[in-house]
């Protein structure tokens, strides 16, 4: 029974513009440490496309959480690189890039664009559902993906 414990909590399910396994975009910091636990490193970032925000790093499970400070602090995206990951019940990272094309192809999804940054790692982008797959000689590297603006609450003031 430990094992499988152990198993069920080292699990990650990517769900493109919903969240990382049962924690949804748009949820609180309260929310994504009652499903993860306290992360082992914080950071702020600011002035990236003048967006800010808090990091949490995960460094033993192999992924960052990024709260949106224009928003409340709310869960806005997610950068992944642990191997064991899946997206549709897939290993991802066992994947190379024209199986992570035609995976999305078999989920209706069919307009994807390609770049290849100055440093050498090329990107393989799905506009429609906010995810970027990096690659490097070849390889899966990273996964960053995250909500639209337009999926975040919207927020009145009193």
């Amino acid at each position: 029974m430990n094992n499988l414990f152990i198993l069920l909590s080292n699990y990650l399910e990517i769900k493109p513009v919903l969240g990382l396994s049962d924690l949804l975009f748009g949820s609180t910091m309260a929310e994504a440490e009652k499903v993860f636990g306290k992360a082992e490193e914080s950071e702020f970032l600011e002035d990236i496309e003048e967006f800010q925000s808090t990091v949490w790093h995960y460094f033993a499970r192999g992924f960052s959480l990024f709260f949106d400070e224009n928003k409340n602090q709310l869960f806005c995206c997610v950068e992944i690189d642990n191997p064991g990951v899946l997206l549709w019940g897939n290993k991802i990272f066992d994947m190379n890039e024209k199986q992570i094309i035609e995976l999305f192809k078999s989920k209706g999804i069919n307009v994807f664009e390609t770049e290849v940054h100055e440093w050498g790692e090329k990107r393989l982008s799905f506009d429609d559902t906010n995810i970027d797959f990096y690659f490097e000689k070849n390889k899966l590297s990273s996964i960053n993906y995250g909500m639209s603006e337009m999926d975040l609450p919207l927020i009145f003031p009193n």
